[in-house]
């Protein structure tokens, strides 16, 4: 569609910024469910959020296919084509657009088009939102920019002189071939774990530049044989109740077993099995219900990959180099074969915690020991500035020409991840607090309130709603109190924010579950909105 005109404001019933899976769903509910003139605007030439942006080799969903797309519409669900445990990036991309087409949403979506700021006139109580490509005015502005998608690229010395290509995997071009290249890697996260895996099969070299070894256990990736296909179809209504009813959401029931409640043969046959069959979530959470929360449990689990990847690993430096210490906390990953990655003659390992980079030539990558590593192409798999960091990169101003920046100076906070004080009729999807789940589930539970709080606003005398002060900070205590419970917050990881420097260490999820967090929304919706003010502090 057309970018606007910039010489005019275009007048909205509300403006969805963002196209990924929140975006999309949130423009089906405000056009074709509430029947609002609505838009969405993306900076992207395509649609698909985070899937079109992170086209990186091996770019894989980590949470089962069968579980990892909508379940709003049965018949949508069955025409999925899906066949496969977990589902490539190509496959969700198409998904996504042919979900766009079938409700026919392409026409009100503006491509190459960013936010750049966006301001609340309480006289009006409207939004009035500027982009790079014209202005809109708003009752109701929604963001969906995404949880991982403010990139994260690291500052060396001599980056600017690199004669190869340096990308970040988080907007990787179309025209990269990595056959036959020199490659070296930044990161071994999710996104350095599975290009790693992908490419080493692929490269002259490969160089992985890594600062922290990983937990990782096989994802178990294949085929689905046409009696499971038809299962997850026959049982879609079972299935996404338990889903909805879970903690992570993930499709699998969470177990209720202790580590220590069973005997050591008996934990031993537990974890061979969740290795054997794959999967990151189910291996922290499907086998004991207490490894997230009891230290010692914990060290079980992460025992028995550390010997895992004792047993994979043959030459012991490298061995050495991939073994991790300390808590098995961090976003659980899978993998299609990392550690046996290293047992390639083309690949190599540095590990700069040891051996820092020292700077960036034209050449390649220079460490500490003085080594040059002649690369042809370098990748930063260094992760985003998570959940606000989008957020932190646009003007945005509320009540009284606040700006959020300022209000989210002593870290991100919110009401429900979905509304902060001061900042009326902007609603987030995934916005800072929201639940750390599955994501597609938890981006329809709060499409569908958000859908009703419009439904809501729409049909009463309230110009707008704004979340009360104490409610925003009872709700930041409350995630705090949930964190602190878990071993989570003792890892320093992306989801407090500790991959960024500088970046204050804050909670930045509702770790109590799916199911609790559903029912915090339906109270809060059934008793009126009770945290919130309406135009006029009423």
């Amino acid at each position: 569609m057309e970018a606007p005109d910039t010489g005019r404001i275009r007048q909205l019933d509300a403006l969805v910024v963002g196209a990924g899976f929140g975006g999309i769903y949130m423009l089906h509910k405000l056009r074709n469910e509430l029947g609002l003139d609505a838009e969405a605007i993306d900076k992207a030439r395509g649609v698909g959020g985070t899937w079109y942006w992170n086209k990186y080799p091996g770019a894989l969903s980590d949470s089962e296919g069968f579980v990892y797309q909508y379940s709003f519409d049965r018949e949508l669900y069955e025409q999925t084509p899906w066949t496969t445990k977990f589902v490539r990036q190509p496959e969700i991309l198409a998904y996504l657009n042919g979900v766009v087409d079938r409700y026919g949403l392409r026409e009100h979506i503006r491509l190459e088009t960013a936010m750049t700021e966006a301001e609340f006139d309480e006289a009006t109580g409207t939004w009035t939102v500027g982009t790079d490509r014209g202005t809109f005015r708003c009752r109701f502005l929604i963001t969906g920019l995404g949880l991982l998608s403010a990139t994260n690229v690291p500052d060396f010395p001599g980056m600017e002189t690199f004669e190869g290509r340096l990308v970040h995997t988080g907007a990787w071009p179309e025209d990269l071939d990595l056959t036959g290249k020199r490659v070296g890697v930044i990161g071994n996260g999710s996104t350095g774990n599975q290009v790693i895996t992908a490419t080493a099969p692929i490269a002259a070299h490969l160089t992985s530049f890594q600062r922290t070894p990983q937990y990782s256990v096989p994802a178990g990736n294949r085929e689905l044989t046409p009696e499971e296909i038809q299962s997850y179809r026959d049982n879609f209504e079972a299935n996404w109740e338990q889903v909805r009813n879970s903690s992570v959401a993930m499709g699998f029931e969470e177990s209720t077993v202790e580590t220590f409640s069973v005997s050591a043969e008996e934990r031993e046959r537990i974890f061979q099995k969740a290795w054997d069959t794959g999967g990151g979530f189910r291996f922290m959470f499907e086998t004991f219900c207490d490894i997230a929360t009891n230290p010692a449990a914990n060290e079980e689990a992460a025992r028995f990959i550390r010997r895992k990847i004792s047993e994979i690993v043959k030459d012991p430096e490298t061995r050495r180099k991939l073994m991790p210490e300390g808590l098995y906390a961090r976003r659980p990953l899978c993998d299609s074969g990392f550690y046996e990655t290293f047992n390639r003659p083309n690949v190599s390992l540095v590990n700069v915690k040891e051996n820092p980079i020292k700077e960036i030539t034209p050449k390649g990558v220079v460490t500490a020991d003085g080594v040059l590593h002649k690369l042809d192409v370098l990748i930063c798999a260094t992760g985003f500035d998570a959940v606000d960091g989008n957020y932190m990169r646009v003007d945005i101003r509320g009540r009284g020409g606040e700006k959020l920046k300022d209000h989210w100076s002593g870290g991100p906070t919110s009401y429900l991840g979905m509304a902060t004080s001061g900042f009326p009729n902007l609603f987030m999807i995934l916005g800072p607090n929201g639940p750390f789940t599955n994501l597609p589930p938890s981006i329809e539970a709060q499409v569908d309130w958000i859908g009703d709080t419009v439904r809501h606003v729409s049909d009463t005398d309230a110009g707008w709603l704004d979340v009360a002060p104490a409610a925003e900070a009872a709700w930041t205590d409350t995630c705090a109190e949930i964190a602190n419970q878990t071993l989570f917050a003792q890892a320093a990881s992306w989801i407090f924010g500790a991959n960024i420097p500088g970046k204050k260490r804050t909670v930045m999820f509702y770790l109590g579950g799916l199911k609790n967090y559903r029912q915090l929304l339906a109270t809060e919706a059934a008793k009126g909105y009770p945290s919130f003010v309406r135009e006029g502090g009423q």
